[in-house]
């Protein structure tokens, strides 16, 4: 993307842009995992995802001048990701999707939404303003008609889709929690965290004696790692950059009724007016955080860190000699600074309303 394009989208617009495409693919695999996970141990299939996005984020390494090292003080929040978004989290889903239908597994997905921007307001102070309120309303309520209309017809099995939602509830911690680290290296933080949950996993399906899988579902989970879960991760991870951690986890609940028309295209036959209801409600969720202009009169104190940033967005003002070219990484310092301009609580703008 060039510069000239950047410039023209707003932070919310494109940080939105980002969370949907992570949610494209987190949201297809979900159906993928029951198909190729098919009598798979949920260990080995948690194991095998994280090994696809480890493979992943090494493909996709970037020059460390472009971006913000890893630190070793990172290793507490890293170990606190891999233990819920990389072995609670896919462990779950694995056991859930065993026992329930994959529309309904995706659409329980939906809760992940409530659980990211509750923890974002209360951990990181970001602001739940009316429209992002209503957003998420609107989320949740999409969210439960969908499940309601899968009950109505006796699909849904408790004990899977319970699971399902602990998935959910790990994963909002997950997400929570990379917001500390969503100025580093995106590549890094996806290849240390699901190296770690990937080593953990296989642990435990040792432990636990799984048989191992075939060759082809193996592979097959490896694929559906590398794009749902490392490339997702990627993208969620530059969305929460620019867009908030709160915002990201809301937009990325149109995942579910990705989900669920992937499980459709797949063969199973769900869709009625109920589902075609939650599905729009759903779809206005999204629109809402995509149309949001969040503007007015702000300052900015002091502040010293590092991450990739380039000097078109008015709040990078030092100067290099010569100007590098596009984004680059090193550790700089802002000086006092009071603007307006659209903004989202992103790690220049968290200030309190």
């Amino acid at each position: 993307m060039n510069t000239t394009i950047r410039t023209r989208l707003s932070p919310a617009l494109r940080g939105g842009l980002l969370a949907l495409v992570a949610a494209v693919l987190f949201g297809l695999s979900t159906p993928l995992v029951q198909r190729f996970g098919a009598g798979v141990g949920a260990f080995t299939t948690a194991a095998l995802l994280y090994a696809g996005a480890a493979l992943v984020a090494l493909l996709l390494r970037r020059p460390t001048q472009r971006e913000a090292q890893l630190r070793r003080t990172d290793l507490p929040r890293l170990l606190a990701m891999a233990a819920s978004g990389a072995v609670i989290g896919p462990v779950a889903l694995a056991w859930g999707l065993q026992r329930t239908s994959g529309s309904s597994a995706s659409l329980m997905l939906t809760c992940e939404a409530v659980f990211t921007a509750v923890l974002a307001w209360r951990w990181f102070g970001e602001t739940m303003d009316r429209r992002v309120v209503g957003a998420v309303l609107l989320l949740l309520a999409g969210g439960a008609l969908l499940v309601v209309e899968q009950g109505l017809a006796g699909q849904v099995q408790l004990l899977g889709l319970l699971a399902v939602a602990l998935a959910t509830a790990a994963w909002g911690v997950d997400n929570t929690l990379s917001r500390g680290v969503a100025d580093r290296d995106p590549g890094q933080v996806v290849w240390a965290k699901a190296m770690l949950g990937s080593g953990a996993t296989v642990v435990l399906a040792l432990l636990s004696r799984e048989a191992l899988p075939g060759a082809t579902a193996a592979l097959a989970l490896v694929a559906v790692g590398a794009t749902g879960y490392g490339l997702s991760l990627r993208f969620y991870l530059l969305a929460q950059r620019t867009f908030g951690a709160a915002r990201t986890g809301s937009v990325f609940a149109f995942a579910p009724f990705i989900g669920a028309a992937g499980a459709f295209a797949l063969g199973e036959r769900s869709a009625s007016a109920l589902m075609a209801v939650g599905g729009g409600l759903m779809v206005l969720g999204v629109l809402l955080h995509l149309m949001e202009r969040h503007s007015h009169a702000h300052a900015h104190e002091a502040l010293e860190h590092e991450h990739a940033h380039s000097h078109d967005d008015e709040h990078h003002l030092h100067t290099h000699q010569p100007m590098p070219d596009g984004a680059h990484s090193h550790w700089h310092t802002h000086a006092p600074l009071q603007h307006e301009h659209p903004h989202v609580p992103d790690a220049h703008h968290r200030h309190r309303h």
